[in-house]
């Protein structure tokens, strides 16, 4: 009996000791598991998903904000280590956010060479830059700006080109009709219901090359198209995201990026 009772007496202090053990997890917070232990390197990304093709959301497929941004800044912060937490806000919210140290990134679509943003946030190098293009028929005798006159020129809807094509609409007197896919202007104008249309140089160099009765000039603008990603002032993120972009640019990753989200 005296076994017996000693064996019982020695499970309880066992027990004992595990609830307590227990509690003081509970109570401290810690937690335990190899899983749990593992740091995460999360960096908070604010965007505006309204401008597509860079950074938006289809909602007939998902809520989810896709486009050639989203895809570029989370390859870069993979190579990084990072992982991404995304929250989409209002443009003229993000550079406050920025200052504020709410987040830590903008990746949006945003011009770098706003020299009165560069006084309050940092940007990286230009991570994509165009030239807009007028595409023409090499047979309809548009060979400048003066020459779309009362003419009709196409551009993608929504698109960056749409917007430099419409700047421009009232001082060369011509009209802009938009289009959803970038295809559809080439047809269109093959076919004669748009004399011109304006696209980003880097996709309108491959239907060019492939079809050779098309011409083309540059879309007068102010300054050329340089986008950035933005960081908060002194961030040493600046300085990182800047290697990887330039690695990245080098061997070919980003042109893959423009050519997927450009030229369909």
């Amino acid at each position: 009996m005296k076994k017996w009772s000693g064996i019982a007496l020695l499970l309880v202090l066992v027990m004992s000791v595990l609830v307590a053990c227990g509690t003081k997890d509970e109570a401290t917070g810690e937690k335990t598991g190899t899983a749990d232990t593992a740091d995460t390197k999360i960096l908070k990304m604010g965007t505006s998903a309204d401008y597509p093709p860079f950074e938006y959301v289809d909602t007939a497929v998902s809520d989810e904000i896709i486009g050639f941004d989203i895809d570029l800044a989370k390859m870069v912060a993979k190579e990084l280590g990072y992982t991404l937490e995304i929250e989409d806000m209002d443009f003229n919210g993000l550079i406050p956010a920025l200052q504020a140290k709410s987040i830590d990134l903008v990746v949006a679509g945003m011009d770098g060479n706003n020299e009165e943003r560069k006084k309050v946030i940092d940007f990286s190098a230009a991570y994509f830059t165009a030239t807009n293009l007028v595409i023409t028929m090499k047979d309809s005798n548009i060979n400048s700006a003066e020459d779309l006159k009362g003419k009709k020129v196409g551009a993608q809807t929504a698109s960056v080109q749409e917007k430099g094509a419409k700047s421009l609409e009232e001082q060369y007197g011509y009209s802009v009709e938009s289009r959803d896919r970038v295809p559809d202007l080439f047809q269109e104008i093959k076919s004669g219901h748009l004399d011109a249309i304006v696209i980003a140089d880097v996709v309108a160099n491959g239907y060019i090359e492939s079809n050779k009765d098309l011409a083309s000039f540059e879309l007068p603008e102010e300054h050329k198209l340089g986008l950035s990603m933005a960081f908060q002032k002194g961030s040493a993120l600046t300085a990182e995201f800047d290697r990887v972009l330039k690695e990245l640019q080098d061997n070919g990753e980003v042109e893959k990026l423009v050519l997927k989200w450009f030229s369909n």
